[in-house]
This record gives structure tokens, C-alpha cells and sequence, in this order.
């Protein structure tokens, strides 16, 4: 790393990165890019740019990246019907790839020689980060301050931000909040401080999109989405762009409370790791499209799917957005979209998403005529089931027999 002379450090302000900034120039000597990406946490970005300006940063990039993370990432997630260990939707997981491109990006247009973040090396992210890296650019320089220094502690943190003049503002500074947080425009997590006991439940304080669902309003709220090939394009026949329309469904769900999951994981280092997480529009997306796919995909696609998805969801947690079987797998499931269109209606209600209508005008494959349990004129003859009864059990009588 001796010749790194100019690095793109992913940049929040918080004290992690500020410390991380400093540092990199005091411990490489070297010129450091600052690089923001807005995808949807709500806070406000500018002060990032103030805090790289004081700290002399010549090159900073605060990029607005909502409308590309939910219509090139989080959307194709969702096709697949992704969870993680059936209960995390990857809301933390599916914004890496993103930054890690964008990063890369910028380092080949400002000439640099390395790019840095400020994950900790006992979690996923810098995983998520390095192969994100790797998978675009095999021989990009890698910096990961957590696992060269020795500020392995909050306390060590500030300390080095106060022997060195960096000043720390804001909620990082007294009494914020006790958790780590991420955010962006799927979800909130909630980790450390009292979630590392798996017995202590969640104080309600802590969540910040949702109201309990005891809380919630007593009426239910209607909704219909709309689906062109797999994706959401409209609420209520008002169509709206990709980060339009799920902002708006997290509202929705949040006021609902919908959404809230406390999960004990498995880390893709070895550990295990308990999260809260608040994803009211993304839970609402997923049992929309499963709906929307129950009546427009045959029946081979739909389980295929199903047996796929656990791998997919591994891949996308694990690190491997830019991997060659996640393009490969995205081909196939992008495939089966292609009819996924209609119209799915939900009702919202004390925390929960009921599906209660679903219509597909040109690509329904549901046919009344044949699923009726009246007559069907001739449309589906009861005495073939029996050859296909006696067929399949052939089998199972073969083992009964011998077994007798």
C-alpha cells in the first residue's frame, strides 16, 4: 500500500469515517476523496460536505442515489422474493453493491489508487464492500482502517478524535442513540446495546418508522399496487417512479405497523448476530408480488423459483451482488417476469398485510371454467385423475409390497 496516493473513502461524517479520514492521511500520506451516496436515510447529507471541506478534501461526491438503488437493486431483489433464513429482507445488504460501484466509479475518474470503508471486521459489510470492489475491479487497492489500527473501541474513537482537533457533532456526541443503525430507503436496523441480550425485548422507543401495531389505526387502509413484469409502477393507479413508490408504501405501512422483525441471524463470518429491522414497504411489496405471481406463473416456474430463492438471498447477503451465478440467477427469474402483470388489492391493518384481490387482464392463468367446483361443461374430465392417481402411486406400492 506504500504507493496509494489517493484513496475514495466511503463518507458518512459520523465519527467512524471522520477518524477514518484523518487517519488515512496521517498513517498513508495520502490525498482522500470523500464519497456520499443519498439512498434514502433521511438525514440531511449536507453536512458531510461542510465536515470534508474542513478537513481540506478537495474532491467530495454526495450523489442523490434513491431512484437507482430501488429500480436497479431493490426491485430485482424483490422478483426473486428474497429472505434471508425466511425473515430478513436485505435491507442493509442490497445497498452495498451499490456504494461499492459508485465507489469504484469515482476512483477511476479521480485517479485513484485505492478505496476504503469504514466497516468493522467482525461483520458483513466489509465483505459485502471488498467483493463489490473485486467483482469490478480485480485489481482495485483495498483499505479497511478497522483491521490495520488499534481504535477498536467508541472510546478510543473519540479520544483520537479529540487528541487530533476532530470535531464530533450531533447525536454522535452525547447521549444518541444506543444502537448501530443503517438506513436507506428499505429499511432501518437496530443492532448492539441492549439487542446483544437475544432475551431482552426491544424497547418501543427504539423504533422510528413503525407505530406498535396495538397503536395503529382502528379502521384498515386499501390499497391496490400495479405490476408491469414483476415491478411496482402504480399505487392506486397513480404511477410513480421506483423511490416515489416505495417511500409512499412506507408510509403507508408505517402507519399501519407493518413491518417490525427481531431476528437472531447467521453472519456470513461465522457468527451469530441479532438485528431489528423495520421494513413496512418492502413487507408490503413482498406479499403484493407473491400474490401478483400466484395467478400469472405456471405452476414449474413458481417452484423452481421457491427452491431458487434461499440460494439467491444467500448470495445478495453474503456479498455476491456482482458475482457470475447472481447475474445468472437474475437472467432466469427476470425471464419469468415477463407476465407477471396485473393488479394486487390489500388490506392494510394493526400491523398486518392481508392480499384480498388479485387480476391479471392479459397473463391471468387462473381459469374459472376449469377450477369451479360447479359443472364445468366438459372442461376438465374427473376420471383422468384416476390413471394419474394409479401412476404416481406405482412407487409407493412397489415399496409397500416389498416391505409386506
Amino acid at each position: 500500500m506504500s504507493d496509494v496516493k489517493k484513496v475514495v473513502l466511503a463518507y458518512s461524517g459520523g465519527l467512524d469515517t471522520s477518524v477514518i479520514l484523518h487517519w488515512l492521511v496521517e498513517t498513508y500520506g495520502c490525498e482522500v476523496v470523500t464519497f456520499t451516496a443519498d439512498l434514502g436515510q433521511g438525514e440531511e447529507l449536507e453536512p458531510a460536505r461542510s465536515k470534508a471541506k474542513a478537513f481540506g478534501v478537495k474532491q467530495i461526491y454526495i450523489e442523490d442515489l434513491r431512484e437507482e438503488f430501488v429500480r436497479d437493486f431493490v426491485f430485482p431483489m424483490f422478483r426473486a422474493n428474497a429472505l434471508y433464513e425466511g425473515e430478513y429482507l436485505l435491507g442493509t445488504s442490497i445497498a452495498r453493491p451499490l456504494i461499492a460501484k459508485r465507489q469504484v466509479q469515482i476512483a477511476h475518474e479521480s485517479g485513484a489508487d485505492a478505496v476504503a470503508h469504514g466497516a468493522t471486521g467482525k461483520g458483513n459489510d466489509q465483505v459485502r464492500f471488498e467483493l463489490g470492489y473485486y467483482g469490478l475491479d480485480p485489481n482495485i487497492k483495498v483499505i479497511a482502517p478497522w483491521r490495520e489500527w488499534d481504535l477498536l473501541s467508541r472510546e478510543k474513537l473519540l479520544a483520537y478524535a479529540e487528541d487530533h482537533g476532530i470535531p464530533i457533532e450531533g447525536k454522535k456526541e452525547g447521549g444518541g442513540s444506543p444502537y448501530s443503525m443503517d438506513a436507506n430507503l428499505l429499511h432501518i436496523s437496530y443492532e448492539g446495546g441492549v439487542l446483544e441480550d437475544p432475551w431482552t425485548p426491544a424497547q418501543e422507543t427504539m423504533w422510528r418508522w413503525t407505530v406498535a401495531p396495538e397503536r395503529a389505526p382502528e379502521q384498515p387502509h386499501f390499497i391496490e399496487l400495479t405490476f408491469e413484469r414483476g415491478d411496482p409502477v402504480a399505487i392506486d393507479s397513480e404511477r410513480l417512479s421506483p423511490a416515489a413508490l416505495l417511500a409512499r408504501l412506507n408510509v403507508l405501512g408505517g402507519e399501519h405497523g407493518i413491518g417490525r422483525a427481531d431476528i437472531v441471524e447467521n453472519r456470513y463470518v461465522g457468527m451469530k448476530s441479532r438485528g431489528c429491522y423495520e421494513t413496512p414497504g418492502g413487507t408490503i411489496l413482498l406479499r403484493a408480488h407473491r400474490a401478483m405471481e400466484s395467478i400469472t406463473l405456471d405452476r414449474e416456474s413458481a417452484h423452481l423459483k421457491d427452491e431458487l430463492m434461499p440460494r439467491y438471498a444467500k448470495l445478495i447477503y453474503n456479498g455476491y451482488w456482482w458475482s457470475p451465478e447472481r447475474r445468472a440467477l437474475q437472467a432466469l427469474i427476470d425471464e419469468t417476469q415477463r407476465s407477471v402483470n396485473g393488479v394486487v388489492r390489500l388490506k392494510l391493518y394493526k400491523g398486518s398485510v392481508e392480499i384480498i384481490g388479485r387480476r391479471s387482464e392479459s397473463d391471468s392463468l387462473f381459469d374459472p371454467s376449469i377450477a369451479t367446483f360447479e359443472d364445468d361443461a366438459g372442461a376438465y374430465d374427473q376420471k383422468d385423475a384416476s390413471g394419474f392417481i394409479r401412476l404416481n402411486a406405482l412407487r409407493l406400492r412397489v415399496v409397500a409390497a416389498r416391505r409386506r
